[in-house]
């Protein structure tokens, strides 16, 4: 008999469970925020609101969920990441359940921007940050795999909900997306668990010894990764392209209402952004994974940049979708890529806590950028600024990303 022994690898790699867990936990909660779009318009008639004023509750969870990843990826290092993305998707339930019964807009504010904006930040980045330990051959694809829930989310979602706001109405439709977050999200987050260690395997399903002590995960620690300047080129480019990266989320809809599409084809547009979205993080992803990460994480913020010159000359359903794909392609790129190309620079050891502050560019951009948006159309009347300045913020990100790269061969990971 051999003195080290070699544990069987299971037949299914559990890290395709992770996967799953944080599937459903991005459909669920990246489903129902980006939902909104679908609210504007009833909730600025019922509380008698300008359009900016109402895109606010968006970017208040937005900013929220962005945000909080500072604090809930450092958590979910120390104390697991399965009970905050649990713990999150409750909160998410809540606050959509409190907003169903919200008589103002404040009481909106509230329920809405707090309830969904701190039930995702919960659990978004603990999810995605657990997903990266399992990984590293084709961690590109497993993170597009997991995050395609947002895609896959802002497809089915929009529809839903526009649909059931016609029947119901649209309290009625939080409190029942408020039921779907706690019994989907919460029930599949249970699924998720840290790293391969705890069921003695490594990356990618690779079998152990049985005698030999299971390595830690290496890499950085988060002090010397988020001082190095590869670090701040990753954050300078996510906080410029996040003042534009969303306006599409919340504006998209009411910019086809304006150019007369109906209703139920300007809902759909949000659908196509989900289309692109989910091709995006399947294909990019794995592509990304043989051309390589940084490179290919770039050229999202190009892609982007393009879709939004698409979207400045549209005015017709058929272009505005071919705006929503394209874009859908490359944000779901981008959303697939950054924890993957940060993981790769710096090493798993604090995959969560480096994800929630990289994340944390995002959020200042969302809370001004869809807000900024609709007061700037209250005022003109017209998207065309906020359009063309949703453009300029991504070639910009992309030009610091390439200013960034020599940062790349230079500097050590750990």
């Amino acid at each position: 008999m051999a003195s080290h022994s070699v544990l069987p690898s299971p037949r299914i790699f559990y890290g395709w469970f992770v996967v799953a867990g944080t599937f459903a936990v991005t459909f669920v909660g990246f489903g129902c925020a980006y939902s909104f779009s679908a609210f504007l318009i009833p909730l600025q008639h019922d509380f008698a609101a300008s359009r900016g004023s109402v895109s606010l509750v968006f970017s208040l969870a937005g900013f929220l969920y962005f945000g909080l990843g500072m604090v809930s990826g450092p958590f979910a290092d120390r104390w697991g990441s399965r009970r905050l993305a649990v713990l999150g998707m409750i909160l998410t339930g809540a606050g959509l359940a409190v907003a169903s019964a919200a008589r103002s807009l404040d009481e909106v504010y509230a329920a809405y921007g707090l309830g969904v904006g701190l039930g995702v930040g919960c659990s978004y980045v603990p999810a995605v940050g657990a997903v990266q330990r399992w990984f590293v051959r084709r961690r590109g694809f497993a993170s597009g795999l997991a995050v395609s829930g947002i895609g896959v989310g802002t497809l089915a979602m929009p529809p839903i909900a526009s649909y059931l706001i016609e029947t119901a109405g649209w309290r009625e439709t939080y409190l029942l997306l408020g039921i779907l977050a706690v019994v989907l999200g919460a029930g599949m987050a249970l699924l998720i668990e840290d790293d391969p260690r705890g069921r003695r395997l490594g990356p990618d399903g690779e079998a152990l010894s049985a005698e030999i002590a299971v390595p830690s995960a290496s890499g950085a620690s988060l002090a010397k990764a988020v001082r190095s300047r590869r670090f701040a080129g990753l954050y300078a480019a996510s906080f410029v392209c996040s003042f534009g990266l969303f306006v599409p989320f919340v504006h998209l809809v009411p910019y086809a209402l304006d150019h007369g599409v109906s209703q139920a084809s300007a809902v759909l547009l949000l659908g196509a952004i989900g289309v692109g979205s989910t091709a995006g993080r399947f294909l990019l992803g794995d592509l990304a994974d043989r051309l390589g990460r940084p490179f290919s994480y770039m050229a999202m913020f190009v892609g982007m940049g393009l879709a939004f010159v698409i979207w400045m000359v549209s005015t017709t359903l058929w272009s505005l979708a071919a705006f929503a794909l394209v874009f859908g392609v490359f944000y779901g790129g981008f959303v697939a890529l950054s924890p993957a190309v940060l993981v790769d620079y710096f090493g798993a050891r604090n995959a969560a806590g480096m994800i929630g502050i990289l994340y944390t560019s995002v959020a200042f951009g969302t809370l001004i950028g869809p807000s900024a948006a609709g007061f700037a159309f209250d005022a003109s009347h017209s998207y065309a600024l906020s359009i063309l300045a949703s453009a300029g913020a991504n070639f910009l990100a992309a030009a610091i990303l390439a200013v960034t790269a020599k940062a790349d061969k230079a500097e050590p990971i750990a």
